[in-house]
Formats: C-alpha cells, sequence, structure tokens
C-alpha cells in the first residue's frame, strides 16, 4: 500500500542553504536520519492508502487552499530560529494559519473510507540532522551555524507526496504558498 505525506518546502536562499548544509554534513560528518529526504517541514504524518484517493486528495487540498488565502498569514511560515536537542538539530518554524488548513485537510478526508487517518502534525520544524550520535552534535552544530541563517529569504510550496518502496520520492502536487520572500527573525 502506498505512503503519503504533506510537506512545506522552502525555496530561494534558505532552502539552497539547507541543501548545502546536507551536502556537506554528509560528506564531512556523514549519513544520519535527515538525508533521506528532501528539505520540508511535515504537516502530517504518512498516511497509506489506495493510489486512487489521490485525485480527490489534491482536489480536496486545492480547495481548501483557496478558501484559506483570506486568512493567510504572511510570512505564511515564519522561521523562529536553530534549535538544538539531544539527537535533532533544525529550524523551528510556526504558522497557526498552515496548521488550520491541514486539519481542515485531516478532517475532511478522513471523513471516508481511509486506510490510515490523516494526522497533522503540531510541532512545524525543518530538520537539518537526526538520529545522530553524541559525537556528531558538535561538529553538525558548528556546521549549521556556518552554512545557514535563519534569517535569509524563503518562499515556501505546500506538496502532496508519495513515499515508493524503495525510498524514493514522487510528488503528486505542488502550491506556492502566498506572500512575498520571507525573512526570518
Amino acid at each position: 500500500m502506498p505512503r503519503f505525506i504533506i510537506y512545506a518546502c522552502p525555496q530561494g536562499p534558505l532552502a539552497e542553504q539547507v541543501q548545502d548544509y546536507l551536502d556537506q554534513s554528509r560528506g564531512q560528518i556523514g549519513r544520519n536520519a535527515a538525508h533521506a529526504y528532501p528539505p520540508h517541514c511535515t504537516l502530517t504524518g504518512f498516511f497509506e492508502d489506495d493510489p486512487r484517493v489521490v485525485p480527490g486528495d489534491l482536489q480536496r487540498l486545492e480547495q481548501l487552499l483557496q478558501q484559506s488565502l483570506p486568512s493567510c498569514s504572511h510570512p505564511p511560515l515564519q522561521v523562529q530560529g536553530l534549535s538544538l536537542q539531544p539527537g535533532w538539530l533544525g529550524l523551528n518554524l510556526d504558522s497557526p494559519w498552515l496548521k488550520q488548513l491541514v486539519v481542515a485537510f485531516a478532517t475532511s478526508a478522513n471523513g471516508g473510507r481511509r486506510q490510515t487517518p490523516i494526522k497533522p502534525k503540531s510541532w512545524l520544524h525543518l530538520t537539518l540532522a537526526n538520529g545522530f550520535p553524541w559525537a556528531h552534535q558538535a561538529p553538525l552544530t558548528a556546521l549549521a551555524r556556518g552554512l545557514v541563517n535563519p534569517g535569509a529569504a524563503v518562499s515556501w510550496e505546500l506538496r502532496y507526496y508519495q513515499r515508493d518502496p524503495g525510498g524514493g520520492w514522487r510528488c503528486h502536487q505542488a502550491w506556492p504558498l502566498p506572500g512575498s520572500p520571507a525573512r526570518g527573525p
């Protein structure tokens, strides 16, 4: 059964810095769990379903996005800054508007028959490194501070992805989120 997920993906200078960080951290320090994913903010958990649900999900998400645009915050996602926890390094993000959009989608989509329910995420973040040994914390953090500027210009796309069994990604549709390139604090 295919697995699906909804992400907000950065575009522009911040996205380039994050990709550079991922590339350099893999080369200098080694792989960690963050290297298996495109740079993103997770909006839902993975959900499994028949591929025939995809067109209806895309249409539903498009309608809800269009309906919610008048209440969209600018920027749609606010970068709060770099954050470090044991085994995790990334950017904390905030978007009450986007959380509401995803809850509305999950509520609407879960009303029918689903293999697994769509579960919105409450903690919005962009992971730079995850699941790494304690010994890698200092070099990963130093590299992030040198390469990733949380205040860099960024725009965002809402994306509906399918995760293939072999680890590949298929983006079924992407919607640019409104607003001009935003700056964090």
